[in-house]
C-alpha cells in the first residue's frame, strides 16, 4: 500500500512541479503534512543533500523521501513516478512536435505557465527561509521577533553569501565551507 501511496505522491509532484526541483518542494511540504514518512525538518536535510550531491534536486529528494518511507523499492517508486509524466509528455510533444511548433495555443499556455513556476520557486524559497533562518511560528507563539531567527544559520547565510558574491571559486568550494561550518554549529 505504501508504494502505491508514493507513487501516487510523486506522479501527482512529477506532473504540477514545472519548473524543476525547486518547483517541488511545495508539493513535498504537502506530502510532510498529510504522510509520516518524513517531517518538514527532515524535509529541509533533504534539501540540503539534494543539493550538495550530483543530479537533480526533485529527483535526488524523491529517492531520499521514497527510501526514508519504503526503502530501496519505495526510493525506485518515487523517482520512477515523479520522472514518469515528464517522460509521457516529452514522448507526446516529440510526435506531434511539427503541430505545436506553431501553435498559438501553446505558445500562450507556455507564456501563462512562467508565473506559475515563478510562484512555486517563491513559495519553495521561503519555505527553505522559514525552516533554516527563521520561524514564523516562534513568533507567533512568543510575540518576540528576536525568538524567531536561528541566529547561527542566519550568519551563516549571511558569511556565505557575501564571500560568493565576488568570488570566482567553484560553487562547490562554498558547498564545503556550508557544511563544515554547519557541522560545527551542530557540535
Amino acid at each position: 500500500m505504501i508504494y502505491l501511496q508514493l507513487f501516487y505522491e510523486f506522479f501527482k509532484t512529477g506532473l504540477f512541479a514545472i519548473g524543476g526541483g525547486l518547483a517541488t518542494l511545495p508539493f513535498l511540504y504537502d506530502i510532510a503534512r498529510n504522510y509520516p514518512w518524513f517531517s518538514e525538518s527532515t524535509l529541509a536535510d533533504m534539501l540540503a543533500i539534494s543539493q550538495s550531491t550530483p543530479g537533480p534536486i526533485g529527483i535526488n529528494m524523491a529517492t531520499y523521501a521514497g527510501f526514508d518511507a519504503g526503502g530501496i523499492i519505495g526510493s525506485l517508486v518515487a523517482t520512477t513516478a515523479l520522472v514518469m509524466p515528464s517522460f509521457i509528455i516529452i514522448i507526446i510533444i516529440a510526435h506531434f512536435l511539427n503541430k505545436f511548433r506553431e501553435s498559438k495555443q501553446v505558445e500562450a499556455v507556455f507564456y501563462g505557465l512562467r508565473p506559475a513556476v515563478t510562484g512555486l520557486i517563491a513559495v519553495a524559497w521561503f519555505e527553505v527561509i522559514n525552516i533554516s533562518i527563521l520561524t514564523l511560528s516562534k513568533f507567533i507563539d512568543t510575540k518576540n521577533i528576536v525568538n524567531m531567527f536561528d541566529y547561527k544559520a542566519l550568519i551563516l547565510f549571511i558569511i556565505v553569501f557575501f564571500m560568493s558574491r565576488n568570488s570566482k571559486k567553484h560553487p562547490v568550494v562554498f558547498l564545503l565551507i556550508g557544511a563544515i561550518v554547519g557541522i560545527l554549529f551542530k557540535l
